[in-house]
């Protein structure tokens, strides 16, 4: 899966790893049937990582945390509550610029983990919190 090296860049640089996190949880929702919509969309202060579609027309803003480990917090619990505000709004900006208020929705947290050794870990929280 590496070539040598290559894990060390990636866990010696965190904008390199949250790159290639991300590609990865691309690779994971393509795989699911998902179909991309965006990536990085940014609005106003904020920012989503992925924005998926489903085959039955789900939309889902897509938060991913990439970690080398979990040792001392859940890789998830970065998205708190500050954090799923900003992507409700920035998903609010979305809807409206392309006309999709009908569709359904939700705001999924994937998390990629790549320890020193061994396979990354790509865990998916669909529905992972809901706009109050």
């Amino acid at each position: 899966m590496f070539l040598f090296g290559t894990r060390a860049r990636l866990l010696a640089d965190p904008k390199k790893l949250g790159r290639w996190g991300q590609r990865q949880a691309e690779r994971f929702l393509r795989r699911n049937g998902w179909q991309m919509l965006a990536r990085n969309f940014a609005a106003g202060s904020g920012e989503i990582d992925l924005i998926a579609a489903s085959r039955s027309g789900t939309i889902a803003f897509v938060e991913v945390k990439t970690r080398r480990s979990e040792a001392f917090a859940p890789a998830v619990s970065a998205v708190n509550y500050r954090k799923q505000q900003k992507l409700i709004r920035t998903a609010k900006c979305f809807l409206r610029q392309y006309k999709l208020s009908d569709c359904p929705l939700r705001f999924d947290v994937i998390t990629v983990i790549l320890p020193r050794q061994g396979p990354p870990q790509i865990r998916h929280y669909p529905a992972a919190f809901r706009p109050s």
